[in-house]
């Protein structure tokens, strides 16, 4: 597809494919690609309101964008997006992403699902889209996402979206669903280490580690050298203590577990007021004799894709009330809202949150276009 001038991203989706027969098109994918991302970002949470939002801003877009027939309506719009192939999207979209990667530095990469609410179909009997996607803790940039197919979840996705991405020298932090021996083969043959969760789908891993840290920690004749790392956060009427244990011997574990190379054990201690609450939780690892400290940092840099990502989607972009349930359209929206978030977050002009940055790019038409265009 022919890219506008001052095109920024829209340079990195020059390859994807109209899912249009050229005899009926209208209106060229570049515009409406480069529309539909600046609406989003500007607040648009539906295909109506990207439609609208073009209009109003007709006059401003004609200055870089081609729109031989003005704007397109919002049937077109979800029309597109429901037939835009997904899988040809995410690779446009991981090709950005590449762009915006930290130099000279170990990414954090944290992995984590979350369902589209509002994207089932209970009178065609569709089930509701869960994504899984990647979030390095970093830059703060959403690095990949995938659907899980129908009847399936998100061990079956995983790999897919493994493969998108560049994984050389990361560290790769999951929950305990990803616990899983492909897993962390798929990982190390791609170059990067593993941090996963243990808990009770690997019922004889997550017991013998128990019996590792729970007989070993806080004795002075401890079975195996542990390395010890404690931190104190206090605020809002709570003081929270965590506590991490690693061992690097794990040759107990070669034979069931891809380049494994350290197991740990977080205990945190939450007391508010007269209440304290007491939780331990382990993990494997393929890092090698790792600081007790820096695993203690990775596993709680694992919720920046919470925190971060998923927080953020659901309050500043409302992505569980939206209703678009046709072809592709739900998912293909959620990697529209995915990249408008990388461009707000990518932004350091504005020391200001996401909602007001959103904010200013409906009252800014420079900043906007700055969001658009800018640079890495």
């Amino acid at each position: 597809m022919d890219v506008p001038p001052r095109a920024g991203i829209l340079r990195y989706f020059a390859e994807l494919k109209d899912p249009r027969m050229e005899r009926t098109r209208e209106h060229e994918l570049p515009d409406i690609l480069a529309i539909a991302i600046c609406a989003i970002i500007c607040g648009a949470d539906g295909w109506v309101q990207v439609e609208q939002f073009g209009n109003c801003k007709l006059k401003w877009f004609r200055t870089f964008l081609h729109l031989p027939n003005g704007i397109p309506s919002h049937d077109t719009f979800g029309r597109v997006f429901a037939r835009l192939a997904p899988d040809a999207f995410e690779r446009c979209f991981g090709r950005w992403v590449e762009s915006l990667a930290p130099r000279g530095q170990r990414p954090l990469v944290a992995i984590d699902g979350k369902t589209l609410r509002h994207s089932f179909g209970r009178a065609a009997g569709v089930a509701a889209i869960h994504m899984v996607s990647a979030y390095c803790q970093d830059n703060q940039t959403i690095l990949g996402q995938v659907a899980c197919e129908a009847k399936t979840n998100e061990i079956t996705a995983l790999p897919k979206l493994l493969e998108l991405l560049d994984l050389a020298g990361a560290i790769v932090t999951a929950d305990a669903l990803h616990c899983q021996t492909a897993t962390a083969r798929d990982i190390v043959d791609a170059k990067g280490d593993y941090i996963l969760q243990v808990k009770d789908n690997q019922p004889q891993l997550h017991e013998d580690l128990k019996l590792l840290f729970d007989n070993g920690p806080g004795d002075d004749c401890r079975p195996v050298p542990y390395d010890f790392a404690e931190d104190v956060d206090a605020g809002h009427g709570r003081v929270e203590t965590r506590r991490c244990w690693v061992a690097s011997e794990t040759a107990w574990l070669a034979d069931r577990w891809p380049g494994i190379g350290s197991v740990a054990c977080v205990e945190r201690v939450r007391d508010t007021g007269e209440e304290s609450s007491t939780t331990r939780h382990y993990y494997i690892s393929s890092l090698k004799t790792p600081e007790a400290a820096e695993m203690l940092g990775w596993i709680r840099g694992h919720w920046s894709v919470e925190n971060s990502l998923h927080w953020i989607l659901d309050v500043q972009f409302r992505e569980d009330d939206r209703c678009i349930r046709t072809g592709h359209a739900a998912e293909n929206f959620s990697r529209l809202s995915r990249i408008a978030l990388n461009l707000l977050k990518a932004d350091k002009t504005k020391k200001v949150g996401i909602k007001t940055k959103r904010l200013c790019g409906g009252w800014d038409h420079n900043y906007l276009l700055h969001l658009l265009t800018q640079e890495h």
